[in-house]
């Protein structure tokens, strides 16, 4: 199986949905803090529906937690970066935890510098971003796709 983590989640409606995504796939989802929400925020709960409560979920207090629980795991960041490799060529692994930056600045760069590898989804001139749930979406169903989970 892959994992998906959420580095430093700021939409509690995204956070909401993609739990939303694991509950339904079967994808362990780790959350990595500081938020930028209340975790008990109604809108995560709007948006994750009665699914929350049967996501596979943990909250990590920090990123470097986060680092040294999956030490053996290999992380593959979701970046719009110019060496980052399209998410459709990259070959994923059993065991991958695909992390998807924040909402509002991606990540750290000492943090990302701790990624192994770098995907991104090729858009079109002058567009900056998607949506972190559509993202994260797309990502995942091609890993899940290439490893025959579905």
């Amino acid at each position: 199986m892959v994992n998906l983590a959420l580095y430093h989640p700021q939409i509690p409606q995204n956070t909401g949905t993609l739990l939303r995504l694991g509950s339904c796939l079967g994808i362990f989802i780790d959350l990595i803090r500081p938020f930028g929400f209340i975790y008990e925020d109604k809108r995560l709960r709007r948006a994750g529906m009665d699914y929350i409560l049967t996501a596979s979920h943990t909250i990590h207090n920090s990123f470097g937690n986060f680092c040294a629980f999956y030490e053996k795991r290999r992380l593959v960041a979701l970046d719009v970066g110019e060496n980052s490799t399209p998410y459709h060529s990259f070959e994923y692994l059993l065991g991958d935890i695909l992390v998807i930056g924040s909402e509002h600045y991606g990540f750290l760069a000492q943090d990302l510098e701790k990624m192994m590898h770098r995907v991104k989804i090729p858009m079109l001139p002058r567009r900056r971003s998607l949506n972190m749930a559509v993202a994260a979406s797309i990502v995942v169903g091609e890993a899940m796709r290439q490893l025959k989970l579905f």
